[in-house]
């Protein structure tokens, strides 16, 4: 019976909790999280392989010298980095236990390095005491060889009676651990990309996909002629995982980085009328690396001139710091990847729009460049692009560092393809390389157009033909496409910068008039007053006056003009054109009529196109301008 009745007691204790579960289950809504909590860790793992058969047994050892020391067998080994994580490791020499002879009169040298006596004790691992022989980073799949060759030091004296008649026997350790330390290429000597924010760094594979790049891996290698690429985002609120997929369609802008350089003299550049072209003036331009300004006081270098027509003491021979990045006391330039386009514009004709609108600035391939805009429109929309980036519209001497990069062992050191697209399409490519010049017709020796088998796009073979780099990772567009203004102007005789041609063609830009009278123009205006101001003096290139077009010595050293010389006079049919000696390409300086900079030249100009191509405009808004976007860091 009392069994009975604490049966029903606790059927009756289920019977309610049934019904209030079912009374509160009514009320209740239940949430689960949609996506997963995810903790990735990156892959960590190192190899060690060893020359067994290189181990040392230096019988009947005596002290030596370092020189001596050199020449002794070396215990040979390897180390590689087999994961995808950046590793710090530290290589030691440890003594074992059954080791009699004093560590202090042991002396270590490993590969190139000076011997050193045993003396910076570290933690042993498996020994009695530890030395430290190198540490450093190892980069992913990246592989290290030695070779260790160990001596008693030639210090040794018969007064170190415990080292007598004793063994030292040793053995190398080598620890690593994971570290997410910044990648740095060795050969740019500390001017490695800067990234700040709203820069996302990217890798891009072949076919044109990008990546958000892991900085703490090799993403760029300038030896290697891989050129670091960088993206602004449309949605800058969207967060990317390394190695994760952008999706083009958030992509707004793309930026190549050009480090801070200093390049050998081939030519001074001084030169005035037309004679002839030397093809042996193009060569390897040799370049160094570096956050350094070369000196007057120090050989083979010199004191970058800065100045139009200036050489300074400048020889041919000396090496001197490209002037780019000095008027913007800069480490290096973002560079836009490909001439700047109109967003939202669907076809050629609506991205012709003379405006300031810096909301409208997107730099990919494959879209219609911005053109029919005056260079003050250009100037300040690219100026209030990214302010906290200093962006600006690109100077003739900054087209001149990438100019002498592209064709220095770092770039392609060729002729970079013209891009043909009659669309004004950025990132294109000619299918095959122009012959002639500008002839008014499409024919064999200069095809141009739009078909496939006319022109190619950034991402295939062809296409690669078009950049800087001879790679995806180059600058596009600065071969044809269509022609580039720039921020470089000529000074009137009174050293004010110039507006324009006359008040129908001129910049925007508050500025005397070259030729105030000049096609039809009766306005009776010498200058423009009612324009914008130039802006501070770092954002744009001032060349002395000129009344022709041929005094290429007004150059400034380094901005790929003069230098390109000597120039002629040809033929391309009935035209008559001005050449350099680089590439044919095209060599008009700015003079009265015509005191802006532009560059490039058009997709129909043939072997006159390229990135040493330079001529001269009025500056007036016309279908057949654009403009390129940089970023100072």
């Amino acid at each position: 019976m009392k069994n009975k009745k604490l049966w029903m007691i606790t059927g009756i204790v289920v019977t309610v909790l049934i019904v209030v579960g079912i009374s509160y289950a009514y009320w209740l809504n239940v949430f689960v999280q949609k996506d997963d909590n995810v903790v990735i860790t990156d892959c960590f793992k190192m190899s060690f392989v060893e020359d067994s058969s290189s181990n040392i047994s230096l019988e009947q050892g005596y002290p030596i010298s370092d020189e001596e020391g050199a020449l002794l067998k070396p215990y040979k080994f390897s180390i590689q980095n087999i994961c995808t994580s950046t590793n710090s490791y530290q290589i030691n020499i440890e003594s074992m236990k059954e080791s009699t002879m004093p560590d202090r009169v042991i002396k270590a040298k490993l590969n190139d390095s000076d011997g050193i006596l045993l003396r910076s004790e570290v933690d042993p691992v498996v020994g009695e005491h530890a030395y430290k022989l190198e540490e450093g980073i190892i980069y992913p799949n990246e592989t290290k060889s030695y070779e260790l060759r160990i001596w008693m030091d030639e210090s040794t004296t018969m007064a170190d009676t415990d080292a007598m008649n004793k063994e030292f026997i040793g053995k190398v350790t080598i620890t690593a651990s994971y570290t997410k330390e910044e990648y740095k290429d060795y050969v740019l000597n500390g001017v490695d990309p800067i990234l700040k924010e709203g820069l996302i760094p990217v890798t891009i594979d072949n076919d044109g996909v990008v990546r958000k790049a892991d900085t703490t891996s090799p993403w760029y290698s300038y030896e290697n002629k891989q050129w670091a690429n960088a993206v602004i985002l449309n949605d800058e609120t969207k967060v990317y995982r390394n190695h994760e997929e952008i999706p083009e369609e958030n992509i707004e802008s793309y930026f190549v980085w050009i480090p801070k350089y200093r390049y050998q003299l081939w030519d001074l550049g001084e030169y005035e009328g037309h004679t002839t072209i030397d093809a042996t003036k193009v060569h390897e331009i040799p370049i160094i690396f570096g956050d350094y300004d070369t000196q007057d006081n120090v050989n083979g270098e010199c004191s970058t001139p800065m100045e139009s027509g200036e050489s300074g003491n400048c020889r041919v021979g000396d090496y001197m710091t490209h002037p780019a990045f000095i008027s913007m006391n800069t480490r290096g330039l973002w560079v836009g990847k490909f001439e700047t386009g109109y967003k939202g514009s669907t076809d050629k004709v609506s991205a012709e729009v003379n405006a300031t609108e810096p909301e409208k600035v997107q730099i990919k391939p494959n879209v219609n460049s911005w053109r029919n805009i005056q260079v003050a429109n250009a100037f300040s929309t690219s100026y209030n692009y990214k302010r906290e980036l200093d962006s600006h519209m690109m100077k003739n001497t900054e087209w001149g560092a990438v100019a002498y990069l592209s064709h220095s062992k770092y770039g392609s050191m060729s002729s970079v393809r013209i891009n043909n697209n009659s669309n004004f399409l950025t990132g294109y490519s000619a299918v095959n390389e122009p012959t002639c010049g500008y002839t008014a017709t499409n024919e064999e020796c200069n095809r141009y157009g739009t078909t496939d088998d006319i022109t190619k796009s950034w991402n295939t073979e062809i296409g690669y033909l078009a950049s800087t780099t001879g790679n995806i990772t180059g600058v596009y567009d600065m071969s044809g496409g269509i022609q580039e203004n720039l921020m470089g102007v000529m000074v009137d005789k009174a050293g004010k910068p110039m507006s324009g041609r006359n008040s129908k063609a001129n910049s925007g830009f508050n500025g005397t008039f070259g030729c105030p009278t000049c096609d039809g123009d009766t306005s009776g205006l010498t200058e423009l007053t009612t324009g914008v101001n130039f802006p501070e003096s770092k954002y744009y290139d001032r060349y002395n006056y000129l009344n022709n077009d041929l005094g290429f010595k007004k150059r400034i050293l380094g901005d790929a003009t003069g230098e390109m010389g000597p120039f002629k006079s040809v033929y391309f049919a009935s035209f008559e054109r001005p050449i350099g000696s680089w590439h044919q390409d095209s060599g008009l300086s700015l003079w009265v009529n015509d005191p802006w900079v532009k560059r490039g030249w058009n997709f129909d100009m043939g072997v006159e196109a390229g990135v040493f191509a330079f001529s001269n405009t009025m500056s007036v808004a016309d279908s057949y301008s654009t403009y390129r976007v940089v970023l100072s860091m």
